[in-house]
């Protein structure tokens, strides 16, 4: 599968891949990120889902070439970007509500990882594609005061509840730059999957059973999040990395943006909530800011 895969690099078929993979990763992120914002505080829902994907990547470390000697400090920084990530999240939504700070988080983001890709990979987004960012950074901002006036929160936190999720979505912009650097490093994308996932679930068990002396308790709420957030972040994290190996990082990061979008589509379709003309309007602004990115490159000179 991987020879298939690197095959596609740089070709139509790879780039339609990678357009697929993107939105895939947007649908399932939508759903990840709800799982670490239920009845479980995102603190102990990030240690399970962690503990479990770093176990369900052992046996895929026997499956898989070893990493060469220069993937190892690649490694190392992209778990330090990765621990600073998740604190920082899990901090944002333990300060706001999670309708608030997440599409701050993931609205920001996009920005961030088309001005990084330009700079690391010398990416260059043309003037329509930087016109549907911006219909799709303001459709998901859209989200964020929309459901600032309709949920209950402590004003008083916003400020920093904003502030966390900004700073949250500028390490979500560095991780997807740095991650797609080094998926492009080793010869083997699905290497780098596998070892990232398993170093990657290490450091929040680790520090919880150094603070806390204990195993969170194995209530069966629990265990169900710890399985389906690992199989959830298999497939998002994965099919995110795998697309940025095929094509554009700025592109891909901002398609998974419409995470967004999908949340609010589960939310009105499967239960069954109430959408209403400004809601409408916001997934419209989102959805055709998507479009305007993918087809503004398609149509870019060269």
């Amino acid at each position: 599968m991987s020879d298939w895969l690197i095959s596609l690099e740089g070709t139509e078929a790879g780039r339609t891949l990678a357009l697929c993979l993107a939105l895939l990763a947007a649908v399932l992120h939508a759903l990840f990120g709800a799982l670490q914002k239920g009845r479980t505080d995102p603190w102990t829902a990030r240690t399970v889902i962690d503990a479990s994907y770093s176990a369900m990547a052992v046996p895929f470390l026997f499956l898989v070439p070893f990493p060469e000697p220069h993937l190892w400090p690649l490694l190392a920084i992209a778990w330090v970007i990765h621990v600073g990530y998740k604190m920082a999240q899990a901090a944002t939504y333990s300060v706001g509500s999670y309708l608030v700070v997440y599409p701050v988080v993931r609205g920001t983001s996009p920005v961030f990882t088309v001005i990084g890709a330009g700079l690391l990979f010398g990416e260059v987004f043309q003037p329509l594609q930087w016109l549907g960012v911006a219909l799709l950074v303001g459709g998901i901002f859209g989200f964020s005061a929309y459901n600032l006036r309709h949920v209950t929160l402590d004003r008083n936190l916003l400020p920093r509840a904003l502030g966390l999720a900004v700073m949250t979505g500028g390490l979500v912009a560095l991780y997807t730059t740095w991650d797609a650097f080094v998926i492009r490093a080793t010869a083997d994308p699905f290497t780098f999957i596998a070892w990232f996932f398993f170093l990657d679930g290490l450091a929040f068990p680790a520090g919880w059973l150094a603070l806390k002396r204990r195993w969170p308790r194995f209530q069966a709420h629990v265990v169900r999040l710890g399985l389906t957030g690992a199989v959830t972040a298999y497939f998002s994290f994965g099919s995110i990395m795998l697309a940025t190996r095929l094509d554009k990082v700025g592109e891909a990061a901002v398609l998974r943006e419409t995470s967004v979008l999908f949340s609010a589509l589960i939310s009105w379709l499967v239960l069954k909530e109430g959408v209403g003309p400004r809601r409408l309007a916001l997934m419209a602004l989102i959805a055709a800011g998507a479009v305007i990115v993918e087809w503004g490159g398609r149509v870019a000179p060269g």
